[in-house]
């Protein structure tokens, strides 16, 4: 890591912009106010490498509209599951989008590498404030005086016009977050964490590590006869496997299931968890294979090629086996977080297997950042797509199909659920909906605070509130009649 250019001014006032906001905004929950707060803290990134001579590059690009992207989701969405996993991948794609590298390496290490300037940005940042006050307490004495001046005359022309409009003093209120003694502490914690946090990633797009120079020795490559054998073997019994499940998709899981003594569901949450282990393990073997992969000449590229190929192909058919007994046993249980979730992670890894055997046609140069972004818009996606509303779809269809209905898991779901659960007829629809809106009764949170699933849901149960009739001994037994009918 090379020494980081001199702080530029445009640096420092885009890092204290993001530690004030921080303080202002993200005291009261998660939503919009966290791409207000990554704005600056990106322009601070900007500014610092362009005093280091650095350019944007098309990735870096990538990484950072795709983290700002993924910072829209707690805005979109009420469910804090998919909003946390989206907030920590795009902190990893910032990470990424300042250090830049192309190599496994750099994939790998770039989400982690800024933690290395929480220590060193700060201090950065500091001497770059001493060397434009320089030793003249005069001139610091004057930034305090200028800061305090523009305080007292925003709150004391602020009051009075407030004082004098009563629509003017809603509007302050609305947009003026609240700064209450009683939680200095935590607001100057964030004042804090934003300021240290923009520094770090600036003084990373200032100097950032070049983990494209980290080197990963090469395997030692093996005989034909020692590295074919043990995949031809395993792509042979990847082949019986699937054609197993051929047979039995054609000639239908009754059979199966009369010969195996097994129910519908069991048969498929049997199946799925194995499943599921066999495409990690096939991609770990893929991984061994060719870092061992003999590489002598035209004849052996082929013997890969054809080698990993055949197992990529079989193991795309194993992927479909897998996501097809988890749909089986939706149908028999209906779909819950962990279901959806496992389901996400097994489409993603098929789409892995596809990307590498793109790999094996057209060079493996791009797979790295292409693995990397295709995660990202993974999680993107899933956050977009609503699961807990989803969830909730899904198991009102089945309850319309079936009959069957579990409130006690419906009732833990958030406010993304609320337009599919307000399908429901009475009571079952006050039962669901009963949890829920006791939540969203307990506090409004600031616009900047609020996702568009939790006013939506407000504005739902507004004009047609939950029954009062929907008392806890009537939805309990409701539920277990739903359950175990």
């Amino acid at each position: 890591m090379e020494a980081p250019a001199p702080v530029r001014t445009a640096t420092l006032w885009a890092a204290l912009a993001t530690g004030l906001l921080s303080m202002l905004l993200l005291g009261d929950g998660l939503a919009l106010n966290l791409v207000m707060v990554a704005i600056p803290a990106a322009l601070a990134a900007y500014f610092a490498a362009q005093a280091a001579g650095r350019r944007p590059r098309a990735w870096t690009l990538v990484w950072g509209i795709g983290g700002i992207a993924l910072l829209a989701v707690p805005a979109l969405r009420d469910a804090d599951w998919p909003s946390f996993l989206a907030v920590v991948t795009a902190v990893a794609l910032g990470s990424m989008a300042v250090h830049g590298g192309r190599t496994w390496p750099a994939v790998l290490l770039g989400p982690i590498g800024i933690l290395n300037a929480l220590v060193t940005g700060p201090a950065w940042g500091w001497r770059g404030l001493r060397e434009r006050f320089g030793s003249s307490r005069g001139n610091v004495g004057a930034g305090l005086r200028a800061i305090a001046v523009t305080a007292v005359l925003l709150l004391v022309f602020g009051a009075l016009f407030a004082g004098a409009d009563a629509a003017f003093a809603d509007l302050l209120g609305a947009l003026v977050p609240d700064t209450s003694v009683s939680g200095g502490p935590w607001r100057f914690l964030l004042l804090l964490l934003g300021l240290v946090g923009a520094l770090a990633v600036a003084h990373t797009a200032a100097a950032p590590i070049q983990w494209d120079r980290v080197e990963v020795p090469a395997g030692r490559p093996r005989g034909r006869l020692e590295w074919a054998l043990p995949l031809i073997v395993l792509t042979g019994l990847f082949a019986a496997f699937n054609a197993v499940q051929l047979a039995v998709l054609f000639g239908g899981y009754e059979s199966v299931l009369k010969k195996t003594g097994q129910t519908y569901a069991e048969y498929a949450r049997q199946g799925f968890w194995q499943l599921l282990l066999v495409t990690l393990l096939t991609l770990l073997v893929i991984v061994f294979a060719l870092r061992w992969a003999p590489r002598d000449g035209g004849r052996d590229r082929k013997l890969v090629r054809g080698v990993l190929g055949t197992l990529c192909v079989l193991a795309l058919v194993v992927v479909a086996s897998a996501v097809r007994r988890m749909d089986m046993y939706v149908e028999a249980y209906g779909l819950t977080r962990l279901r959806v979730s496992v389901v996400a992670v097994e489409l993603w890894l098929g789409l892995v297997i596809v990307l590498i055997m793109a790999a094996g046609v057209w060079g493996a140069r791009w797979l790295p950042r292409v693995v990397a972004a295709s995660a990202a818009a993974g999680v993107l996606a899933f956050g977009l797509m609503s699961p807990d509303g989803l969830i909730a779809e899904r198991n009102v269809q089945r309850y319309e199909d079936t009959g069957k209905f579990d409130l006690d898991y419906a009732r833990g779901l958030s406010a993304d659920a609320v337009p599919a659960l307000d399908q429901l007829k009475e009571p079952l629809r006050s039962c669901a909906l009963r949890s829920i809106a006791a939540d969203l009764e307990e506090g409004a949170e600031p616009w900047y605070a609020t996702s568009w699933g939790e006013a939506r849901a407000r504005d739902i149960l507004r004009d047609q509130p939950v029954s009062k009739d929907a008392d806890w001994s009537a939805c309990s037994g409701l539920s277990n009649e739903l359950l175990y009918r």
